[in-house]
């Protein structure tokens, strides 16, 4: 891949707009109908169908919380060990107040729902019913004939 096709997948990725893409990398291109149809022929190559997969790929792993940090967070949150960053607000006195960036651990509410939503996720609280027995089954064939002298 070219240093000018690099930077047209690094331009692309910025928004998905291709004839953008196009003109950032190829400066002397000025028409956007040019720049449109290059750009899709250039998208449809392999080696930059492979490069901009792969880097979309990575911005999701970067930016995306997978199960396993969800869990731990929530985990974190109901033993009340995560901390939040509040502001409060102080009385001075003769109506002045100060404000003030505290640390704060999760309050019983946030910590009841992070318990909440970490039984949803192990299924703690679907509801069991057990049957036991035995049954005979029997179909039934009711189903009227249909008259074929129409």
């Amino acid at each position: 891949m070219t240093e000018k096709q690099k930077r047209f997948c690094d331009e692309y990725l910025i928004d998905l707009n291709g004839t953008r893409a196009y003109k950032n990398a190829y400066p002397n291109v000025k028409n956007n109908d040019s720049a449109a149809v290059n750009a899709s022929k250039l998208l449809r190559n392999t080696k930059i169908k492979a490069y901009i997969s792969e880097q979309i790929e990575k911005l999701h792993n970067e930016k995306t919380a997978d199960a396993q940090e969800v869990v731990e967070y929530l985990t974190s949150v109901m033993r009340g060990k995560s901390k939040a960053e509040v502001l409060v607000v102080e009385g001075r006195g003769d109506g002045f107040s100060k404000t003030k960036h505290i640390e704060k651990s999760p309050d019983e509410k946030e910590r009841l729902k992070a318990a909440e939503l970490l039984g949803k996720y192990y299924t703690l609280f679907t509801e069991r019913t057990q049957v036991d027995g035995i049954a005979q089954v029997q179909i039934l064939d009711n189903i009227p004939k249909g008259d074929d002298s129409g």
